[in-house]
C-alpha cells in the first residue's frame, strides 16, 4: 500500500507578494550530482531564469552535493515563491530526464517562511556554513557551488 500524500502546509497565495522564504530541493535518494562546475552552472543559470521571471531574488543559493538550499524574497507584489521552485524543479526535471543518468528530485520541497522577526542574515550564515559542517571547505567563501542574486558574497561580513 502506498502512503498518503499529504497535501503541502501552507497555501499557495501565502508565497505571494514581498516575503522570505527558505527552500531545501534534495536529490532523490540522496546521491550526489552537485559535483562539477558544468553541473552547478546549468542548474545556477536555471535558478536565476526562474528567480527574475517570478520577481524574486536570492539572498543565498547553495548546491551542496546532494541536496539545494535557497534563500528567496519576493522583490513586487506580483512575486511568487511557490512558483518560483516549481518552475525550477520542473525546469531542471526535465534536464535532469534528458542528461542525468537517472537522477531525479525528490518529491517536493522542504520550505519555511520567514516572520519578520527573524533574522535573515542567520538564515544566510546557517546555509553558508553547510558545505563547512559538511567537510567540504575550511571557510564557507572557498566553496564554489554558491551564489545569490542580491549581493556580492564575498563582500559580506557574515
Amino acid at each position: 500500500m502506498l502512503p498518503i500524500e499529504r497535501p503541502h502546509r501552507l497555501e499557495r497565495d501565502d508565497y505571494e507578494g514581498f516575503l522570505c522564504c527558505t527552500f531545501t530541493c534534495c536529490i532523490e535518494n540522496r546521491k550526489n550530482f552537485f559535483v562539477t562546475p558544468e553541473i552547478f552552472s546549468i542548474f545556477e543559470s536555471k535558478l536565476r531564469h526562474v528567480l527574475e521571471k517570478n520577481h524574486c531574488g536570492a539572498h543565498v543559493y547553495l548546491f551542496m552535493p546532494d541536496h539545494l538550499h535557497i534563500l528567496a524574497e519576493g522583490k513586487s507584489e506580483e512575486a511568487d515563491l511557490w512558483k518560483m521552485i516549481v518552475d525550477f524543479k520542473q525546469q531542471t526535471g526535465y534536464w535532469l530526464s534528458k542528461n542525468g543518468n537517472g537522477i531525479r528530485w525528490q518529491k517536493d520541497f522542504y520550505d519555511h517562511i520567514l516572520r519578520e522577526e527573524e533574522d535573515v542574515t542567520k538564515h544566510m550564515a546557517y546555509i553558508l556554513d553547510n558545505p563547512i559542517r559538511a567537510g567540504l571547505a575550511r571557510d564557507w567563501r572557498d566553496y564554489l557551488y554558491k551564489g545569490s542574486t542580491l549581493y556580492n558574497l564575498h563582500e559580506l561580513e557574515i
